[in-house]
């Protein structure tokens, strides 16, 4: 069976079922004339994202060109499309509604609920930020908590995939009052996002991040949790403030013992282990983590943090660790051959360090 692809969440059938929901809605829309508009010769050679992008402006042709007029229909139909395939309804109004903001940003907080407006929102904020955020900040409170999630990852300066909010990125400090109305929230959905996007704000402003976390922790189980997430990369730069947030402050006594690979190299595409010994000479606790230093294109090795455990040792105790480093082509990592540093990181400093030689891809 071929391997499924994303990008077929949007297949014929797909379109079929949108177009009968619109034409029950609106007798007036040509549904049959959507089909083939969407479906042309060009449809199989789109990606995912192209797919989205065609399928928006598919709605533009098709649906009533008064912007106010479309988007009624589009708030009609849109309780009956609920999940990520329908993220062309925000999409339509990011592309076509910048012009309108009443409208658009009362279309955004209904499709928000059904698939999320968090990207659709970002050439809004660009345009007008002082009014934008005094929305979000309203919808911080709203009743819904996909609108309150809304409200937080909208303006998250570093949002993966969406558009960079420089401004954010200069100055945080409109986002602040909307984590601080979220930083307790019942959902989870909506927490995660806070500590999204103080993870966003402490890559640029981490004494600012850390005294928000100062200030936070212990307020509730939410939003210590929330803390702890939002200090991720804090914690994995070994930042010596965050560590002492969470009790991983000097250097514990310990010994590392029969650091190794498996085996002297490894191919590209291919697996290789990876075993040490902890022994721990005092009760303390310790934040284990390692570090793989990868070789780029051009020759430089770029850091990457994976995290082990944290716990407290007890008196002499020995711990067994074994790891599997792939080194397989993604999306995400090119991988290329060179010598590669493995280092044991505890409580956010470089302890012990080996090596394993990658050589070329596997036949």
């Amino acid at each position: 069976m071929e391997d499924f692809k994303l990008k077929n969440v949007y297949n014929p059938e797909f379109v079929r079922v949108f177009a009968e929901k619109i034409q029950r809605l609106n007798v007036g829309f040509d549904g049959e004339a959507f089909i083939n508009w969407i479906l042309d010769s060009a449809w199989e050679d789109r990606e995912l994202k192209e797919r989205m992008h065609h399928i928006t402006r598919g709605l533009r042709r098709f649906l009533p060109q008064d912007y106010a007029q479309a988007i009624a229909i589009l708030r009609l139909v849109a309780p009956e499309c609920q999940g990520f395939p329908y993220m062309f309804f925000p999409d339509f109004v990011e592309q076509y509604g910048l012009g309108d903001e009443e409208i658009s940003l009362s279309a955004l907080e209904l499709f928000t609920q059904y698939s999320s407006s968090e990207f659709a929102i970002r050439p809004f904020l660009q345009r007008n930020p002082a009014k934008i955020m005094a929305q979000m900040l309203q919808w911080a409170k709203h009743p819904n908590h996909h609108v309150r999630r809304l409200a937080s990852e909208g303006c998250r300066p570093r949002l993966p995939w969406g558009m960079a909010l420089k401004e954010f990125q200069r100055d945080p400090a409109p986002i602040l009052p909307i984590l601080e109305l979220l930083k307790a929230d019942d959902s989870d959905y909506v927490r995660r996002s806070v500590a999204n996007n103080l993870n966003d704000i402490a890559k640029d402003h981490p004494a600012l991040v850390l005294n928000i976390a100062e200030r936070w922790i212990g307020v509730h189980p939410h939003t210590d949790w929330i803390v702890k997430h939002g200090l991720r990369t804090l914690l994995k730069r070994g930042n010596p403030k965050a560590m002492q947030l969470f009790g991983f402050g000097a250097m514990p006594s310990f010994t590392i013992h029969n650091l190794r690979f498996h085996q002297s190299s490894v191919a590209i595409g291919a697996s290789v282990n990876v075993s040490f010994d902890v022994q721990s000479e005092k009760a303390e606790n310790i934040r284990l983590e390692y570090g793989v230093y990868y070789v780029k294109s051009n020759g430089q090795a770029t850091r990457k943090v994976f995290f082990i455990h944290e716990r407290k040792y007890s008196e002499g105790e020995q711990v067994h660790v074994q790891r599997k480093i792939s080194f397989q082509q993604r999306t995400t990592r090119k991988h290329y051959a060179g010598t590669h540093r493995f280092t044991i990181i505890v409580n956010g400093v470089e302890c012990a360090e080996t090596h394993i030689e990658v050589v070329g891809e596997v036949a």
